[in-house]
């Protein structure tokens, strides 16, 4: 097991920390928990102390085990979901992105997960596929499926 340096630590949670937190964030709909699944997986890493092939390697790790984290926290909490939309407001960049956002969020999770890979992280359909365990004409499918029904459910609710 190699020894991560304190350096080293800062520089990952520098790199990954905002996108590993707007995936979670997604993922589970609050901040607070989104920041307690970031932190675990960071603790994770520290534990593990994975030796990776590349940047892209560690990036994809991490994504997979955050992504893990919060599943976790989604079973746990199965059936008393809870959205606080305020916190979710407070980290969009331009307001009129609210409403895109909140129908999102109404998205069953194997949706949202590849959309925000696909659009927001800008993974390839190959790599999602990788990172969730599915083939890629499967992450084609929900890709497909999930912006059919973002549009659908954005234009009853928000327009």
């Amino acid at each position: 097991m190699k020894e991560i340096s304190t350096k080293d630590m800062e520089n990952i949670v520098d790199t990954y920390g905002n996108m590993l937190f707007r995936l979670c964030l997604i993922m589970l709909g609050n901040a607070s928990d989104a920041e307690d699944a970031v932190q675990d997986t960071f603790i994770k890493y520290l534990q593990k102390a994975p030796d990776f092939k590349g940047e892209e390697h560690e990036k994809a790790w991490l994504i997979k085990a955050a992504s893990n984290k919060c599943k976790d926290m989604l079973r746990f909490r199965a059936r008393h979901t809870t959205v606080d939309m305020e916190s979710i407001h407070q980290f969009t960049k331009d307001s009129s992105d609210n409403g895109i956002l909140e129908a999102l969020m109404t998205l069953p999770e194997k949706f949202r997960i590849v959309l925000v890979l696909y659009y927001v992280e800008q993974y390839k359909t190959e790599e999602i596929a990788g990172m969730i365990g599915k083939s890629s004409s499967a992450v084609k499918m929900r890709l497909q499926k999930g912006r059919r029904l973002l549009k659908e459910i954005y234009q009853k609710e928000y327009m």
